[in-house]
């Protein structure tokens, strides 16, 4: 059996048991950082692609970088530490690879997947990498302790986690997980979940109850979980490539109800690229930096016009998800980037920032602490590296907005064949 409907994106990490967490034990995990696959479709309460901060404006300040003094790479051996596994979440940077775009930059780009225990952004801070891929709330966090890591393009200028229920459990918003057992994954991807029971008045100790959940959806399944933890390009296809045991007919969003943290007004950016703030300095370090975001960019907006090659790109890469499941993550992931009206691709919007900086700032957990003691300093990130790219990119035509963008149509099959 299979369905046809429109498709989104997400984060993966390591599987446990589904257990409900006490107050120590989920504290526990929330000083744990997180990495990420993907997963989704476009469920009617999914924000529309361009909603946040599509009409905005470039945030300012932010480190300086002088780009006049940066020189351009030949040759030069780049690693990039990935969040996950391979997969269409990081199709951009794999089809830069394919393409030769990296090459054409003059860089030779390892791309370095994630382990369960990978910090993307300690890796990088600790020399090991030349840049890294991270969510901006984990990367702030980890910057706080003493990385110095700085935000170069925020690639995905949209959060793609949802919340997801069966109709029967009647939870069209975050005021309904009153009551409610809600699976999260913990590992920092817990964050707008929290925030979101702050903005409704909700005690995370006494209005709901929080289950651990594993990275799938078989507790939702399973009627473990009220409403699971699902990204856009990932978990929530999971659902919709299941049999529904009463009919024998896959799932279909009509029997589903879709939270999207975006449209809730607490979503927090996601996948952005990360330097060596301290290197940054050096003309050579930056000369790469503006190459790697260049031809990053090239990639992604590949991958924006070819979904399907991009889909083989990642599948010859060695991604375990089927081509199906593969294509609606590679078409809810172009959603997260495009359109990208503010300044093109990568640009850091200030109103997306600020939001999540105050979401990061203002948000308690079950033990009582924020994600960010602070508001960050102005060196956590610049638009100065991701300009210059993007000028770049342009005068060699590439378009780096993509206003003309119009998401596919993904066909679901069981298991995501």
């Amino acid at each position: 059996m299979n369905h046809t409907t429109t498709i989104k994106g997400e984060q993966h990490m390591r599987t446990r048991a589904v257990k409900t967490l006490s107050v120590a034990g989920l504290s526990g995990l929330l000083a744990v950082a997180a990495f990420g696959t993907a997963s989704a479709t476009t469920p009617p309460t999914t924000p529309a692609a361009g909603t946040m901060g599509a009409m905005g404006t470039p945030a300012a300040g932010g480190l300086k970088v002088d780009v006049s003094k940066c020189t351009a790479p030949s040759g030069a051996k780049v690693k990039l530490q990935l969040q996950w596994k391979a997969q269409s979440q990081f199709a951009g940077y794999y089809a830069a690879v394919d393409q030769g775009f990296y090459k054409d930059a003059g860089l030779d780009v390892q791309i370095i997947e994630a382990g369960a225990d990978t910090k993307p952004q300690q890796v990088l801070a600790s020399g090991a990498v030349d840049f890294a891929i991270s969510w901006v709330p984990k990367a702030l966090a980890e910057r706080e302790a003493g990385a110095k890591v700085t935000d170069i393009a925020q690639i995905f200028r949209r959060s793609g986690t949802l919340q997801v229920s069966f109709k029967d459990k009647n939870i069209t918003s975050s005021k309904d997980f009153k009551g409610k057992k809600i699976g999260n994954w913990g590992f920092g991807n817990e964050y707008e979940i929290f925030a979101a029971l702050s903005k409704d008045g909700l005690d995370p100790a006494k209005d709901v109850q929080l289950i651990g959940q594993q990275f799938d959806m078989n507790g939702l399944l399973s009627g473990e979980i009220d409403a699971a933890e699902a990204m856009t390009y990932n978990e929530y296809a999971q659902v919709l490539e299941a049999k529904n045991p009463a009919t024998g007919k896959l799932y279909t969003p009509d029997e589903l109800n879709v939270v999207s943290y975006e449209s809730e007004g607490v979503g927090m950016l996601q996948d952005a690229i990360w330097a060596d703030q301290a290197k940054l300095s050096d003309p050579a370090y930056c000369g790469e930096a503006i190459a790697f975001v260049k031809a990053s960019i090239q990639g992604w907006a590949f991958c924006r016009d070819n979904p399907e090659k991009c889909r083989d790109i990642v599948s010859a890469a060695g991604s375990t998800w089927g081509k199906g499941h593969e294509l609606w993550m590679m078409n809810e992931i172009n959603k997260l980037i495009w359109p990208a009206a503010t300044g093109g691709v990568g640009t850091i919007e200030q109103e997306a920032w600020d939001r999540t900086v105050a979401t990061a700032t203002g948000t308690k957990n079950l033990d009582g602490k924020t994600v960010l003691t602070k508001a960050p300093d102005a060196e956590s990130y610049t638009n100065d590296i991701v300009t210059e790219a993007l000028k770049q990119a342009k005068a060699a035509g590439v378009d780096v907005d993509g206003a003309g963008f119009t998401p596919a149509t993904v066909e679901l099959q069981e298991g995501g064949a």
